[in-house]
This record gives structure tokens, C-alpha cells and sequence, in this order.
């Protein structure tokens, strides 16, 4: 077995491989005050094994630390792709665009820190990138100076130095993120519970019922179709209408008149706007609202027939054909209304109301085989992978740059996964992975990439840090605090966002669990987790975007 340590073919490098990310997710279990540096674990023994002689041949450790990085960044494109776009509407739009100051702030500093220290600029990329425990973007700095054209003594030291930098910065990152939530909660005098009552009002997302009687002069005559617009679609469902005393599911194209009663589903914060779009609200007794003869039920379907993505609600004319309602649609996380023109995808779970076998026959329809969805669909993952390569190392040639810019292996990868994840269904193509499936691919992902980049540094980790890095540990400190320190006070006093919209704002622009995971439990409040979400696709893109700006303007 002490072969294999020594020897530099295939059997040694998978055998110390193993050893590293065995070992390292072995330690990345043990917690200290509900915090654990988890994989990052991976990256620590990695540089630990290599600094007491452990190698594996160049060539090899190369080619691990590329394909894990594409895995791993393929696999989170895949998984924020269908709500990306999403994330910038409503109250999605400001929280990203604090996200995007968090992360031009991150710059700043760093570069500041660069000009007034003279430490090498691919050093301060690898610092900025273990402050914000953005290991995408450490992947995508180191690709861009493999990839660069031109050699020199300073983009030497800072391949060599890079990850070693990152591996420094890393745990004040994680802990220096804690430290600003708990600075602001003192300096904004939160209180939890108060807070929490204070925001449920804006933070209520969850489907309301309400009746409502149609008294607005503008809508009789009116088709419901008409009357909704794309702008109400989106926040509203019409599931049915009584007229006479008749209780329907009723047609898009049927015109309103005055004194109908309507049984809509919609969000809480939009409840006042749906009274002053059609009228006075009304008592709600659902045994009203029984169409005569049908006993109406309410359950979940899965979309598993591939036949179905690429359509809309609208194309399917559910209503009228199984008179059953749409109600919601939960996709990648993120509940969504039953807009007409929503794009339906494999994986997707609709909230239907309507009589049994209306909902039986609609369930032959759309599959409803959750147990399929555990089937891998691997052709659109390579093929997407292939694409990606092919678009990373496309030059893009920039005026004044001295090479052209290149996405590299992790930007190219990511955009297109974001893109297919996004875009895939309306062109009939099902990207639907599940959600332990991706979690795999992106677990093995980071773990190779992190043994490769821990076994690399580990040669020089020792040098650098006694030749000068312990000053990085401050300069990650001051790229952590500083800038989300700016955010939170933006945001707390000038857009009065309350406080768990913040936890959640600077978990994701900092694409950092660790915090979401401290806030959550210190809190008790899983909003959080959605508005971390909500800034998260968008942050991973422009940290990795970052990275390589940092690096290209080194060159």
C-alpha cells in the first residue's frame, strides 16, 4: 500500500485522492459552535498530504481539478437555471441589485488593498475569493492565468500562490460573515420575534383563498382572459365562479357580468389589489363552492412525461378540458403561480383543484410518476458540458485588453447549464435532474477539484505563509467585513429591508451556506433560505466573472 503513495500512475493518483477527500469530509463533520468549514476540509488535507511529500503527476492533477470544477459549477447552473430569471422580478429586483454592489464593493477592496500593499493582484483574487468562500471563482482565476498567453515572474507567483491564498482567507470568511450579522443585529437592535412578526405580512408567499363579487363597471362584458393581462396572471387564479346560484369552472373567454362570484387564489400581499380590481370580498364556505354533483379535491401532480415540456398552461387548456384549476406550480424550490403562459418541464409539481376524475385523466396526461424522475438523463448534462468547454474557450477580444478574454472552464460551463437549465423545456429539451442526483454530481464535483487545488498548493503553502501571508488573513478579513458591512447598512436604512431579507441577502452574495445555515438556526426563520436563493444564481455568475476580471487586468 506505500506504493501507492509513492508511485505516479493512475492506481497512486486515484488511491491519494480518495485519501484526501475521504479524510477531509471525515473532519468537515465535526462542528465548533454550530459552524463547520465542511468540504472546504477537502482543500486543508489536500495541502497537508502535499506539504509532507504526497503527488500525483501534473498532467493527471490538471485534468481532476478541470473536470471536478466543471461538474461541480455544471451542476449548479442546472439547479438555479429555471429560476434565474425568475429571481429578478418583484421583490426579487432590488435584493439582486445589492447583491451586485456586495460584490463590486468585494472588488474594490481588493483591488484597493492591491495598490496600496503591492501585493500581487492573482493573490488578491485568491484571497477575495476564500473571504466570500466563492470556490467557483478561485477556479475560474486559476483557469484564466493557465490560459494566459504571456509569462512573466509575477503571473508565476500568483499560479503558485493563488490557492493558497484562498485556503488562508477561507475560515475569517466564514467566521467574518457571522461576525456581521451579529454586529448588525446589535446596531439595528433586533429583535427576533418582533422582527419576525413585523415582516410576515411582506413575507407571506403562501397561496390565499378569497371570494370576491364583480361590482367594477369597467369588467362586465369583459372576458376573464382580458381582465387577467399578464400583469394579474401572474399573481392570481380565477379556480371558479358562481352565477345564478350555478357554481362552474369558468372559461377564460367567458365575458363577466355584474353580481358574479369568483373563488380566487392568490398571495396575501395581493389580496387588497383583487378586491379593488373586481369588488367587495365575500365570506368563504367551500361547501358554496361545490359544483353540483362533483366532490372537488386538492392534490399534487408531477410532470414526468417529456411530451409535456415546452407547453404552456394555456396551450394545455386544462380548465376547459378536465375542468380542473392550476393553482400553483413548484419548480427547483420556487413556488410560482399558475400563470397562462408558464412553460411547463419535467420535474415540475402542480397544485390542481378539481373533481376526481377530471384529475385522474389530467394525471394520465402530465405522467405523475415521481419514481421516474429518479432515472438519470445524461445526454442533455454532457452535451450541455461539451457546449460549455466549446463557449470557455471562445476568445472574446475586448480594445485596450492585452488577450482576449476567455470564460474559461467555469464561466463557459455555467452560462450554458444556466441557459439550458432556463430555456431547455421551451426548446423540448428535458434538463430535469433530481435534486439528490445534482447533489451528487456537484458533491464529487468540488471534492475532486478541492483535492486537486489542496495537493498542488501544498508544495509551497508553508513558504508563502511564512514569507509574507499572514498578512492575507487580514486582507480577507477587511474584503469580508467592509463590504458587507456597506450592504447591510444600505439596505436596514435606506431600503428598510427587515432583517431576515438581510441574513438572506448577504448568505447569498457571499454564496456562503455556512452563514445561511447559522442564520437559520440562530433565528429560527426559513425565509431566509428563500431570499438566499433569490441572489443566488445571479452572484455565482458575477463572482466567477469577477475573479477572471481581477486576473485579466493582472495581465
Amino acid at each position: 500500500m506505500l506504493n501507492l503513495l509513492t508511485q505516479r500512475d493512475t492506481a497512486g493518483a486515484i488511491f491519494i485522492l480518495a485519501l484526501v477527500i475521504a479524510s477531509g469530509l471525515f473532519l468537515g463533520k465535526f462542528k465548533v459552535k454550530g459552524i463547520s468549514l465542511g468540504s472546504t476540509w477537502i482543500l486543508f488535507m489536500g495541502i497537508l498530504l502535499g506539504h509532507f511529500g504526497l503527488r500525483i503527476h501534473p498532467v493527471m492533477l490538471t485534468f481532476i481539478k478541470d473536470f471536478g470544477l466543471i461538474l461541480f459549477v455544471f451542476a449548479i447552473g442546472l439547479q438555479v437555471g429555471p429560476g434565474f430569471f425568475h429571481s429578478f422580478k418583484r421583490d426579487g429586483l432590488p435584493m439582486n441589485m445589492l447583491a451586485v454592489v456586495l460584490i463590486l464593493l468585494g472588488v474594490l477592496t481588493t483591488y484597493i488593498i492591491h495598490r496600496i500593499s503591492g501585493e500581487n493582484l492573482g493573490i488578491m483574487t485568491g484571497i477575495m475569493s476564500g473571504a466570500v468562500t466563492n470556490t467557483p471563482g478561485l477556479g475560474a482565476a486559476q483557469q484564466t492565468l493557465s490560459d494566459a498567453s504571456v509569462a512573466s515572474e509575477e503571473i508565476t507567483a500568483a499560479a503558485s500562490g493563488i490557492a493558497s491564498a484562498y485556503a488562508v482567507a477561507y475560515p475569517l470568511g466564514v467566521l467574518g460573515a457571522i461576525a456581521v450579522i451579529l454586529l448588525a443585529k446589535a446596531i439595528f437592535r433586533i429583535n427576533p420575534s418582533k422582527e419576525k412578526t413585523a415582516a410576515a405580512p411582506d413575507d407571506e408567499s403562501n397561496a390565499f383563498r378569497l371570494a370576491c363579487r364583480v361590482e367594477n363597471p369597467a369588467l362586465f362584458g369583459k372576458c376573464i382572459h382580458d381582465i387577467m393581462g399578464e400583469e394579474n396572471a401572474e399573481h392570481l387564479v380565477i379556480t371558479r365562479m358562481m352565477r345564478d346560484g350555478h357554481v362552474f369552472f369558468p372559461d377564460l373567454d367567458m365575458p363577466l357580468r355584474e353580481g358574479d362570484k369568483l373563488l380566487i387564489v392568490t398571495d396575501v400581499q395581493h389580496k387588497d389589489k383583487v378586491c379593488i380590481i373586481f369588488g367587495a370580498e365575500c365570506p368563504v364556505d367551500i361547501n358554496e363552492w361545490r359544483p353540483e354533483g362533483t366532490e372537488l379535491i386538492t392534490t399534487r401532480l408531477s410532470i414526468t412525461k417529456s411530451s409535456i415540456t415546452g407547453k404552456s398552461l394555456r396551450k394545455l387548456d386544462i380548465r376547459r378540458k378536465y375542468g380542473v384549476t392550476v393553482a400553483r406550480i413548484l419548480r427547483a424550490g420556487v413556488d410560482l403561480q399558475a400563470d397562462a403562459d408558464l412553460i411547463l418541464q419535467v420535474g415540475d409539481s402542480i397544485k390542481v383543484v378539481g373533481p376526481k376524475s377530471g384529475i385522474d385523466r389530467l394525471a394520465k396526461l402530465v405522467g405523475n410518476d415521481p419514481e421516474s424522475l429518479h432515472k438519470p438523463n445524461l445526454i442533455p448534462i454532457f452535451l450541455g458540458i461539451a457546449l460549455g468547454v466549446a463557449l470557455g474557450v471562445m476568445p472574446i477580444h475586448f480594445p485596450s485588453m492585452p488577450q482576449p478574454l476567455k470564460l474559461g472552464l467555469a464561466g463557459g460551463p455555467l452560462i450554458v447549464a444556466i441557459l439550458l437549465g432556463h430555456f431547455g423545456p421551451q426548446l423540448r429539451i428535458t434538463t430535469y435532474t433530481a435534486l439528490s442526483a445534482n447533489l451528487m454530481i456537484r458533491e464529487i464535483g468540488i471534492s475532486l477539484f478541492m483535492a486537486a487545488v489542496g495537493l498542488g498548493a501544498g508544495k509551497t503553502f508553508v513558504a508563502s505563509l511564512v514569507g509574507g501571508g499572514y498578512m492575507w488573513v487580514l486582507y480577507g478579513a477587511f474584503i469580508t467585513v467592509v463590504p458587507m458591512f456597506l450592504v447591510a447598512l444600505i439596505a436596514r436604512l435606506l431600503l428598510k429591508m427587515d432583517f431576515f431579507k438581510i441574513c438572506g441577502l448577504l448568505a447569498g452574495g457571499t454564496t456562503d451556506p455556512a452563514l445561511l445555515s447559522f442564520s437559520e438556526q440562530m433565528f429560527d426563520n426559513n425565509r431566509i433560505a428563500v431570499h438566499y436563493a433569490t441572489v443566488y444564481p445571479l452572484t455565482m455568475f458575477l463572482r466567477v466573472v469577477a475573479a477572471q476580471i481581477l486576473i485579466m487586468i493582472m495581465l
